[in-house]
């Protein structure tokens, strides 16, 4: 099992950004890492992914262009930069880890098949 912890989360001002970090216990390979989130009483919904490499990054529609996913497998740590956040971006983002790598790459849909999910942080976004 992979102990992930997430940080960085907190209150922004729309229009304004987040750098969320996810700390993760061992180096990965041939796998996807990625994010998805939870707004309160909503399913929760894949937002970026990428694979082991640090490659290949995806996003759901929703953010594409304004989020950024990256990894850092010195410091056994991923990333998501979120820019001109949105009320809407209000929920609480997990990261998760060791999920599927299609023949086409990562793909955000594998967020759901991850073996391992942090405990969450929580992202608010005021008007």
């Amino acid at each position: 099992e992979v102990q992930l912890a997430e940080s960085g989360g907190g209150s922004v001002e729309s229009g304004g950004s987040l750098k969320l970090s996810c700390l993760f216990s061992e180096t990965l390979s041939s796998v996807c890492l990625g994010w998805f989130r939870q707004p309160q009483g909503e399913e929760r919904e894949g937002v970026a992914v990428i694979d082991s490499s640090g490659d290949n990054a995806k996003y759901t529609d929703a953010v594409a262009g304004r989020f950024n996913i990256s990894l850092d497998n010195v410091k056994n740590t991923l990333y998501l930069e979120m820019n001109a956040l949105e009320p809407e971006a209000t929920a609480i983002y997990y990261c998760a880890a060791r999920g599927p790598v299609g023949a086409g790459g990562p793909y955000v849909g594998a967020i759901r098949l991850c073996k391992d999910w942090g405990e969450g942080t929580q992202v608010t976004g005021s008007s």
